[in-house]
């Protein structure tokens, strides 16, 4: 019987780019994060942290990605946006969700131009290439032309200290009952404070919002994330 890193409930080719990431991350990420450690770099509030990391997945947790999959799908998403792409394990399990909707649209930026090239890669292995739109540079510039009208889900999943700004930059078109999840796991599996004044924008009600901390276990650790939906 095959072994899986988490319960196969995807296509064959979903199923298996997944599979395959999650073992490279297994298997490399601790040596590139070993690497930018050495180097004095610890998390993404110090300056060269992506560039030293541009060869680690850094990807959600099988459970998160999951749990990514059934927010879009239960909430029938059609237009998505990403601030994070990395190798691309969040962007498959939130474009996963949009082709079993029916289509859609996903936008999503990375900072890094060889983790976004992966990333289109994986996108066309696993067959959801059409449904993602991935943009280069830094997402305070990618992200302010030709999004969707409509925002049903916005995901921040990269730079901590950027997510109030990127989440003011995209809220006149988050629509009523959209969701913003965010990811806040670092090395050590929280975000050392950097999110801070997000969590205390989206934390007061008035500014719209109703908010959930959970947390998800992967590798014997705990990562820290937050779901929120506007009035």
């Amino acid at each position: 019987m095959t072994d899986y890193l988490f319960r196969p409930q995807f296509t064959p080719a979903i199923q298996r780019v997944l599979e395959r990431l999650y073992s490279e991350t297994i298997e490399q990420d601790p040596i590139q994060r070993a690497e930018a450690q050495s180097a004095g770099l610890n998390h993404d509030g110090e300056h060269g942290f992506y560039q030293a990391m541009a060869g680690a997945r850094m990807p959600v947790t099988p459970e998160f990605g999951t749990l990514l999959y059934i927010l879009a799908r239960s909430s029938s998403a059609q237009h998505i946006v990403e601030f994070g792409t990395s190798f691309g394990v969040s962007t498959i399990f939130l474009a996963a969700a949009l082709r079993d909707n029916g289509g859609g649209r996903l936008v999503t930026t990375e900072f890094v131009a060889q983790k976004a090239s992966r990333a289109a890669a994986n996108l066309r292995e696993a067959g959801l290439n059409d449904l993602v739109e991935i943009r280069v540079g830094d997402a305070m510039t990618t992200l302010t032309r030709d999004v969707p009208q409509s925002i049903d889900l916005i995901l921040l999943d990269a730079s901590k200290g950027l997510y109030l700004d990127i989440l003011l930059l995209l809220e006149p078109r988050l629509r009523p009952g959209g969701i913003v999840v965010s990811d806040r796991a670092d090395i050590d599996g929280s975000d050392g404070g950097r999110a801070g004044a997000y969590l205390a924008y989206l934390s007061n009600p008035a500014n719209g919002y109703r908010m959930a901390s959970i947390t998800t276990e992967a590798l014997g650790q705990s990562f820290a994330h937050d779901i929120a939906v506007r009035s």
